[in-house]
């Protein structure tokens, strides 16, 4: 049976690199139809950390030959029997057969492909591994070192090359990890390890179900798909008023012009478009105890969400992940600002642990204005305070989106850590109070949920700005 030792997709510290027990080599047309019929025994282990050989190495189908030709030659000098030679005789002949020649590759080199090489979460990844060499050669038996954000699922091994089908775990930019392919001669009596790298891949969060776009009180003058109180040439109708000569006739209201005897002409709605930012609060990663889930994977697939539904509409969307190294892009629009986005967020895991002695201030371009801000946090860390007080000075709309961490799991009957408990909800409690105070709406997001339930009731009314 295999072993999946690949290290786990752990968020905050390197996995350590699992032992690593290679399966026993078989004879020469054994190991050939085991490895070409069935890839159970191959070995997955920890990331390689020292090159392989170059020369080629004694196998182990040449120790146990030599330890029958050992053994068979100390016997027939202990017992006398020189009939006991003769079982010696045919390993050395095979051994001698096997020594080196013509037949044995004078190169080996090792390439390989992988597609795609930016998924999203759980996607599969097809890994080729071709052998180029000169000569003849035996069967390959590969170890396979993963890096941990991918899992193999299957492994199939040919006569020049090895194939892998890898599945992502989670999101961020991972090393797929290395290959070292034993290579053996035609004989099956020595081997050579060739190293293949697999190189990176990114794996893009999978965004949350999101449709709703609330909109701020102010739009900016671009024209987009929603509707404001100034009239415009859009296609809602607001009222009707006089008609002004020079105006179109397929605007009339017959009815209107009917009733009153007069011409009477369609309003419409301006329709305008939308600036969004999404803040991401990276300043702490908790993982519920109760259900395993991560906070920054959370709220990173429900800014996705939210983000894609924006985009959907031809609104511009802009970028902030503050927490280790502050990062922030420009509103844009289209597929393209997507990716630009989830790329430019793929190493928030490893920014966090270079923390600063404070948080820099927000630049003034990553802040268009009258933007919609939209700050993905989970209220855990006192110091997102100061990054939305940032935003309300510069008179930005601002809707904050809890996204739970989890409780600290408390021991039956330790009524400490039950106080604690009560402690931290009022804590918690007290945050969410102080940002309805002040004017800024709090939508609780609960993960496997669509979104679109959190933000429903901010579309009974418009999102109103800071004071400058």
């Amino acid at each position: 049976m295999r072993r999946l030792a690949s290290a786990p997709a752990s968020t905050d510290r390197k996995p350590s690199a699992p032992t690593t027990a290679r399966p026993p080599a078989r004879a020469h047309d054994r190991v050939t139809a085991r490895l070409l019929a069935r890839s159970a025994r191959a070995t997955v282990a920890g990331l390689p950390s020292t090159p392989p050989s170059p020369h080629w190495r004694v196998g182990e189908q040449s120790l146990r030959l030599l330890t029958v030709a050992a053994v068979a030659s100390v016997a027939a000098l202990a017992t006398g029997h020189a009939w006991l030679l003769a079982l010696a005789a045919g390993p050395a002949v095979l051994l001698a057969l096997a020594a080196p020649g013509r037949s044995r590759p004078s190169w080996l080199t090792a390439e390989s492909t992988a597609e795609p090489r930016r998924c999203f979460e759980g996607e599969q990844i097809v890994v080729r591994i071709t052998v180029r060499h000169d000569g003849r050669i035996g069967p390959l038996d590969p170890t396979i070192a993963l890096g941990p954000g991918v899992a193999l699922e299957a492994l199939t091994v040919g006569a020049t090359g090895v194939d892998l089908v890898l599945r992502t775990r989670s999101w961020g930019r991972w090393t797929l990890g290395a290959v070292d392919v034993d290579v053996y001669d035609a004989g099956g009596l020595t081997r050579r390890t060739v190293r293949s790298d697999l190189g990176e891949v990114d794996v893009f969060p999978v965004p949350s179900a999101s449709r709703l776009t609330p909109i701020p009180v102010r739009l900016p003058e671009r024209l987009g798909e929603h509707t404001t109180a100034q009239e415009g040439t859009g296609v809602e109708v607001v009222g009707v008023r006089p008609h002004v000569p020079g105006e179109r006739q397929r605007r009339i209201h017959w009815p209107s012009t009917t009733r009153r005897d007069a011409v009477q002409i369609n309003q419409f709605a301006a329709e305008r478009a939308a600036d969004a930012v999404v803040l991401l609060d990276a300043l702490a990663d908790f993982r519920d105890a109760a259900t395993g889930l991560s906070s920054l994977d959370e709220t990173l697939r429900a800014a996705g969400g939210l983000t894609r539904a924006y985009l959907r509409r031809h609104d511009r969307v802009g970028l902030i992940a503050v927490g280790g190294t502050l990062r922030w892009l420009t509103a844009g629009t289209g597929d393209r600002q997507f990716y630009r986005m989830v790329e430019s967020v793929l190493e928030v895991r490893q920014d966090r642990r270079h923390r600063g002695p404070a948080l820099p201030r927000l630049p003034l371009p990553a802040l268009p204005g009258h933007a919609l801000v939209y700050a993905f946090t989970s209220l855990a860390d006192q110091r997102i305070l100061e990054v939305l007080g940032q935003v309300r000075e510069r008179g930005n709309p601002l809707v904050v989106v809890e996204i739970p961490a989890g409780e600290p799991p408390v021991a039956p009957g330790d009524e400490i850590d039950a106080l604690a408990l009560r402690l931290w909800h009022a804590e918690r409690e007290a945050m969410r109070s102080a940002l309805r105070t002040k004017g800024i709406p709090v939508a609780r997001y609960v993960p496997g949920e669509t979104l679109d339930l959190a933000l429903a009731p901010l579309l009974r009314r418009r999102i109103g700005g800071g004071v400058r």
